[in-house]
């Protein structure tokens, strides 16, 4: 009885838990939605460099105050941290109405930026209620608040159109007063019904605390949260532009495809738990490595049409040319038959399509030699990157990252039981700095190429260091544990 009960409570701060980040997620992903509107209806006139910091400011905070706020909770507990965050991040939520230049908005931003600490607390929160055999699924169910930024991206524009419609110029102060209103009752509720818990008998200082941090292990993990979390974070904003630029797509339908991709990676986390429980965080971790290696080879293949060199009509004999059409050519009475430019009607086809034509390089009367060119080839090779094939790839890799997610944070509660939220927060930090530094990178590579798809060769590059980097350690932790073993091993 006493195990069920405890468990009944654990299921209630999971929920708790989880229905907080999701509302802080939704809150930290809202200057995409906001900024966006406030400039493209006239109320701003922020340039784009403003418009590109008041999106980056509140990622930015959120990941790097998540350290401090993981070693807050595992000192004082997550809930009164927990509670503190929301109703102190709901203050410049209610003052973000009156913000009325770039400066005011900023320092707002930056203040309610600090939300995306809420990572760091829930995870150190949830994993100290769980068994081992428990955390994995517990804490992929806690990261289904990614969910938030879907949330934002659903309903943000339709509320900002809506309180708009009667007061253009101050309809928009509206949605963030509701952000806040939001935080405030989550705050109140933690406070509560929500039982504080930490480490007994911690008497460390932070000193000590931060030791856990010169564990390369604990980069490692930041490098594989990079990947799956900061990535993803990149691409939920990254993706818009690139359907409207690559395909054409409208605002509305974009910003439909970029969600799809978001929404389920978010969701797909408590699976992802599941997963790791079950077969174990590594493996799982391998699958998601192996499989962000190969979806980003296939996405990094740009939408493209080459022309090249085809194959050319050579003279079989020496002699006069004595007539050119279009169709053929004629020397003394050797006919030379010319292929004909056909138009290409696949559109978007999912394979790469070629055709080929030849085109006349001699004239009438004009003395050839044997094997001199008569007409050349031209071939044209076209893939159009076909835009379905590309969203259900974009939807994979999310959906893989979705669950690599939960495996990361599976592997931190097992090898560093007493530092959840040290090292939660700076492995949680520098998963956020990927999302703050991975549109400044894909624009970097998109300006320098003028190729979408380069940010790929980026996502590539990565996951193949990670699982390389993952593979050596393992491989060396082996032969280490197990030398005869991996003597056999290298004989065999």
């Amino acid at each position: 009885m006493k195990n069920t009960n405890s468990l009944s409570q654990s299921h209630k701060i999971l929920f708790l838990n989880t229905l907080a980040f999701t509302v802080c997620f939704a809150c930290w992903t809202l200057n995409g939605v906001l900024v966006t509107f406030l400039v493209d209806n006239g109320i701003f006139h922020w340039s784009v460099v403003q418009v590109g910091w008041l999106l980056g400011i509140p990622i930015l905070t959120g990941s790097i105050m998540r350290l401090p706020i993981g070693i807050l909770t595992d000192k004082f507990g997550g809930k009164y941290v927990f509670s503190l965050l929301l109703l102190l991040c709901s203050i410049p939520l209610f003052l973000l109405p009156y913000a009325n230049s770039f400066l005011t908005f900023a320092i707002l931003s930056f203040l309610f930026g600090m939300v995306g600490t809420s990572f760091a607390v829930g995870i150190g929160y949830t994993s100290i209620w769980y068994p081992k055999e428990w955390q994995g699924r517990a804490l992929g169910i806690f990261g289904i608040g990614n969910a938030g930024a879907a949330i934002t991206t659903f309903l943000a524009p339709s509320l900002l159109n809506y309180f708009s419609l009667e007061d253009p110029q101050n309809g928009w102060k509206t949605l963030p007063v509701i952000y806040a209103i939001a935080l405030v009752i989550i705050g109140i509720a933690f406070l509560i019904f929500a039982k504080n818990k930490k480490l007994e008998n911690d008497t460390r200082t932070v000193s000590q605390m931060l030791q856990s941090l010169k564990c390369a292990r604990v980069w490692r993990f930041g490098a594989y949260y990079f990947l799956v979390f900061g990535c993803f974070v990149a691409y939920s904003q990254w993706l818009l532009p690139n359907f409207m630029n690559v395909y054409q797509t409208s605002l509305v339908m974009g910003g439909l495809f970029a969600t799809l991709f978001s929404l389920p990676s978010g969701v797909i986390r408590a699976f992802g738990g599941y997963l790791s429980d079950k077969f174990g965080a590594r493996k799982v971790m391998y699958w998601v490595l192996s499989s962000s290696v190969i979806l980003s080879a296939l996405l990094m293949i740009p939408k493209m049409e080459i022309t090249t060199t085809g194959p050319g009509v050579l003279a079989t004999k020496k002699g006069t040319i004595t007539a050119v059409a279009n169709n053929n050519i004629k020397i003394g009475e050797t006919e030379f038959p010319i292929a004909q430019k056909k138009e290409n009607e696949a559109e978007n086809a999912i394979f790469p399509t070629s055709t080929s034509w030849q085109q006349v390089v001699v004239n009438e009367n004009q003395t050839v030699k044997k094997k001199e060119l008569l007409a050349k080839g031209i071939t044209v090779i076209k893939f159009d990157a076909n835009m379905w094939v590309f969203l259900t790839l974009v939807i994979l890799i999310g959906i893989s990252w979705g669950i690599g997610k939960a495996a990361v944070y599976k592997h931190i509660p097992e090898y560093f039981p007493k530092d959840v939220g040290v090292v939660g927060g700076m492995v949680g930090m520098i998963g956020g700095l990927g999302g703050f530094f991975g549109p400044i990178i894909f624009s970097y590579l998109l300006t320098a190429t003028g190729i979408w798809s380069s940010s790929w060769i980026f996502i590539l590059v990565l996951s193949a260091i990670c699982l390389i980097w993952m593979h050596y350690t393992i491989t060396k932790i082996m032969n280490e544990k197990q030398p005869i073993l991996s003597k056999v091993i290298d004989r065999n």
